[in-house]
């Protein structure tokens, strides 16, 4: 099917929709101009500090780091904490969210980034779900109780040159032992999954009062399958944007080769003129 023919076909999806599923992955992130770490050399692009321990993004997400190099660890962490709140969404979330405005059960999101960029886009902290957590809200990495807590008051000085934490490292308010992010990590046996199956519920909920729905599933790549799991699993129309792995079954979806803005900006385009070129129903 050529690529007018697809954007035809999603816009009157989006059209008929009663209710929008964004499912999203790192490559909804990495046009705002955040970084994908996956991959060492990734990793080392964005710490090159860590090179030289030969320390890679698998070691460092994951909990012994935050005991066996603390600072390094924290370094991270709130390097990229410090990140993501410095970031502005980009122009593709509020696309989503004008579509979403002319459906009468708006929309949800599921997404495996942890940055909250959609909360700082505007959409419903009630209605996403974040399977691998958040850097916003913090854990007790001994884990001591179930407590979780923003990370509001957590504002991190790192040595960028040696990707060290310098100011001093989080801790438990309830017994003092060292916070960590609620971040689902590698070989992870302590995260403090509580929040997130609260957040999948709330979307179970709203999944259960829409009739017609629509996925538009941006940037899920098939390394960790999650959201392309949840996309198939969820959605009898399910449009995938995504420059490398776009493929899906014409029976079931649509795949567009595009990064995240260019292709749903490509859809909104085919979108506001869906009612003027006689696109019809399937």
């Amino acid at each position: 099917m050529e690529e007018r023919e697809k954007l035809k076909r999603a816009a009157t999806w989006l059209r008929e929709a009663d209710g929008l599923i964004v499912t999203a992955g790192a490559g909804m992130s990495v046009e705002s101009g955040l970084p994908d770490f996956r991959g060492a050399d990734g990793f080392w692009r964005a710490y090159p500090a860590l090179k030289n321990h030969l320390l890679t993004f698998q070691d460092m997400a994951n909990p012994r780091a935050l005991f066996t190099h603390p600072a390094l660890c924290w370094g991270v962490y709130g390097h990229r904490l410090n990140l993501y709140r410095q970031t502005a969404p980009h122009r593709g979330f509020q696309i989503l969210r004008e579509w979403a405005a002319s459906m009468s059960h708006g929309s949800a999101v599921f997404t495996s980034n942890v940055d909250g960029q959609f909360q700082k886009a505007g959409f419903d902290d009630g209605l996403i779900a974040e399977c691998h957590g958040s850097i916003h809200v913090l854990q007790c990495a001994e884990v001591c109780c179930d407590l979780l807590w923003a990370a509001d008051d957590v504002q991190p000085i790192v040595d960028e040159t040696r990707c060290e934490l310098v100011s001093e490292l989080p801790r438990c308010p309830h017994c003092g032992a060292l916070a960590r992010p609620n971040i689902v990590m590698f070989g992870d046996y302590d995260w403090i999954a509580l929040r997130t199956e609260y957040q999948e519920a709330r979307l179970r909920a709203w999944l259960s009062v829409v009739d017609r729905p629509v996925v538009v599933e941006i940037g899920a790549g098939k390394t960790i399958p999650t959201v392309r799991a949840f996309s198939e699993r969820n959605g009898a129309r399910v449009i995938r944007i995504n420059p490398r792995d776009c493929g899906i079954p014409s029976s079931r979806g649509v795949g567009l080769a595009r990064g995240a803005v260019e292709g749903l900006t490509m859809l909104d385009e085919a979108w506001r003129h869906c009612d003027n070129v006689g696109f019809g129903r399937e």
